[in-house]
């Protein structure tokens, strides 16, 4: 069978540094992958890659034979699959329509990704979220390029997940109503 998990020619920087370099490696299911060397080699930057926290400078990353080294929408894919590529990725299904729906997005659940607008994007993204119901949610500048329904919107997704048990966190420079929240004000560098 395919391997579950490939990588080819991945190559990672960091602050202007080659950490990983052109590293290749099939894992299927079943395998277990040791990461060794010393401190600096690369291990905590090849798992934030595999996490989806940091994005390689080169090559790719395939799970199941698809990149997910992509941009945050799929421009090949219509709104539907965008959402339901993460639901299969978590063993998930069928929350992919309701969270669409939810946000706003049901009429274009057909329509390509390439077509929608940036608010639109972002809708999608968080309609991702919902359907992969994940207890921690980091969000990066949610609100940028969503309209005041959009952001009411996404004031309500975090409210009704806080609600779950939910835990939140957000980093943003625009005002997001988040009852009782807790704030933390970085010091500059």
């Amino acid at each position: 069978p395919p391997p579950r998990l490939m990588l080819n020619a991945v190559s990672c920087m960091r602050n202007a540094q080659t950490v990983l370099r052109d590293i290749n490696v099939s894992v299927h299911d079943g395998t277990a992958l040791v990461l060794t060397g010393a401190n600096g080699s690369g291990k905590t930057t090849f798992l934030r890659m595999l996490a989806g926290f940091s994005r390689p400078s080169a090559g790719e990353i395939l799970w199941n034979g698809h990149d997910v080294t992509s941009p945050g929408v799929f421009q090949q894919y219509n709104v539907l699959e965008n959402v339901q590529w993460f639901e299969l990725l978590e063993g998930k299904h069928g929350r992919s329509a309701p969270a669409i729906e939810l946000m706003g997005l049901g009429r274009l659940m057909n329509d390509k990704a390439r077509m929608l607008s940036m608010g639109q994007r972002k809708r999608l993204q968080l309609a991702r979220l919902l359907a992969i119901d994940r207890p921690i949610w980091l969000l990066d500048e949610p609100s940028v390029a969503l309209d005041s329904e959009g952001v009411k919107l996404l004031e309500y997704i975090i409210a009704e997940h806080r609600k779950k048990g939910g835990i939140v966190i957000v980093a943003t420079h625009l005002p997001i109503e988040i009852e009782d929240s807790m704030n933390l004000r970085l010091p500059q560098r």
